[in-house]
């Protein structure tokens, strides 16, 4: 798949996450409908040979392409060795994004990669793998779907708006409060979706297909690359409390919109403010 311009200072580098995510989805391509080594890294948290392999794939991309910069990746890292700003580069990347829906052969599942520059997430790639659907955007300087411009809905009435979440899947003491936060959007909305695989709904938001999206728990490699590209989709990104920038990535807390249903989805989550599982 051919790398979109986005006229941008960050053209090479995106060429490059696109090349990335390209060597990933391959892998992920190649293992699809057979289970290679899956373990358990929590409870309902897997990982594949899949993912490892996918992985290593898009790191060694990343490096040969630029070696000084630092790369989080999903498998192995742990995040509280590493500053939510940076002083210099550093890659995002999630190898298999929806791993139980790939190990149960059912889409979405994506390849997930951002750049961040210091306190600035400048670049992200979403490649829905089931769908052969490149997501690509740049700081200030728009969103494409397969080289196309896109963006959000115009959505401006909840009643009407049309959501996704993630349910509750590693930790359950805030099941309850979670259920009567999902009853009153499901009561309040057009229809609630939960796809497993975060950065398929925020493409999905940021292109126009869904006009909200929240969930609690996520990790940095699930939600950055997402992040920007509803924010360059025309769309807002918060977490719970309304803080933007980095908060929604890594403060484990994601609520995400055309902007015009903004306030009234996080008046629906507010009392989850103290939640990030």
């Amino acid at each position: 798949m051919e790398s979109p311009t986005h006229d941008s200072t960050y053209d090479d580098a995106l060429s490059v996450a696109v090349r990335a995510a390209e060597s990933g989805a391959e892998i992920i391509r190649e293992h699809a409908g057979r289970l290679d080594n899956v373990r358990a890294k929590g409870i309902n948290d897997f990982v594949t040979a899949t993912d490892e392999a996918a992985q290593a794939a898009i790191v060694e991309t990343l490096h040969d392409a630029a070696p000084n910069d630092e790369v989080i990746a999903e498998e192995g890292t742990d995040l509280d060795a590493h500053d939510p700003a940076p002083e210099a580069r550093r890659w995002i990347v999630d190898p298999l994004d929806g791993t139980t829906n790939f190990m149960q052969q059912v889409p979405p599942y994506a390849v997930s990669i951002a750049l961040q520059n210091e306190d600035e997430v400048v670049l992200g790639v979403v490649l829905d793998v089931t769908h052969d659907e490149l997501f690509t955007a740049v700081a200030d300087h728009g969103l494409r779907l397969n080289g196309k411009p896109v963006g959000t809905t115009q959505t401006e009435v909840f009643a009407d708006a049309f959501v996704a979440t993630g349910f509750p899947y590693r930790r359950f003491e805030h099941t309850e409060q979670y259920l009567d936060v999902l009853e009153q959007i499901i009561r309040t909305t057009r229809g609630v979706r939960r796809h497993g695989a975060a950065a398929v709904d925020l493409a999905r938001l940021a292109c126009g297909r869904l006009d909200g999206f929240f969930e609690t728990g996520l990790r940095p490699w699930d939600v950055a690359a997402g992040t920007l590209l509803v924010r360059e989709g025309g769309g807002r990104v918060t977490d719970y409390r309304d803080a933007g920038g980095l908060a929604p990535i890594f403060e484990r807390q994601v609520c995400a919109t055309n902007g015009r249903i903004h306030d009234a989805l996080l008046d629906c989550v507010s009392s989850m403010k103290e939640v990030r599982l």
